[in-house]
């Protein structure tokens, strides 16, 4: 685990520099294209429960959840994601202000996704103790799940599948893990949950995912 954070400490702060150039420009396309803050900032459920703020670029109009369908979105072509959040979103480009997140040590590059404080539980305690598991490490930008079902399944196949990781983990998981997610970035699915399969309670946080 120490080796662990090593890699997110130094690969984080390698990938800011890097990608600095890029932050900029998708910066800019986020605030000249509709009104708003380029991020958006929601609190999450980090390791052994402890609520921190994930960054994003925001992909969404301002106050998306009390406009249309409200707190709930099934597809790409929802009105209220923007011309550039379509992209973002599709890209999984909207997830790199999270290396921030894995830089302070609220999460790491790979792990369990942070679930939001109210969502598919109503707080870390009322999360049944099988669940519970998931909280043992860092939260990831990426993660088994992400490079599997991503969206497709219910939240509970999700923690099924970190619990899965937890159990299997090695660095050499991990880098398979981050190759995997950079395939992703050029293959467009499960991005979405299909409408027949969602529920009430799911879809509340899927607005925010």
């Amino acid at each position: 685990m120490f080796i662990k954070r090593c890699i997110d400490f130094f690969g984080s702060l390698f990938g800011i520099i890097l990608i600095l150039p890029l932050l900029i420009v998708i910066s800019f396309s986020v605030k000249f294209t509709s009104k708003g803050p380029i991020f958006f900032r929601q609190e999450r459920l980090g390791k052994k429960g402890k609520v921190f703020k994930i960054v994003k670029f925001r992909t969404m109009v301002v106050n998306a959840e009390k406009i249309g369908d409200g707190l709930k979105i099934n597809s790409e072509n929802d009105d209220r994601i923007t011309k550039v959040g379509k992209f973002l979103r599709a890209t999984s480009l909207d997830e790199l202000p999270q290396l921030w997140n894995v830089l302070v040590g609220d999460m790491s590059m790979v792990g369990p996704r942070p679930p939001a404080t109210y969502f598919p539980y109503d707080g870390y305690d009322n999360y049944p103790d099988w669940a519970k598991k998931r909280f043992e490490m860092r939260p990831g930008m990426t993660g088994l799940t992400q490079v599997t079902v991503r969206n497709s399944v219910p939240w509970d196949e999700r923690i099924a599948i970190d619990i899965e990781y937890m159990e299997k983990f090695n660095i050499l998981l991990d880098i398979k893990i981050l190759f995997k997610t950079l395939k992703k970035v050029f293959v467009r699915e499960n991005i979405y949950r299909p409408v027949e399969k969602e529920t009430a309670n799911e879809s509340k946080s899927e607005i925010n995912v």
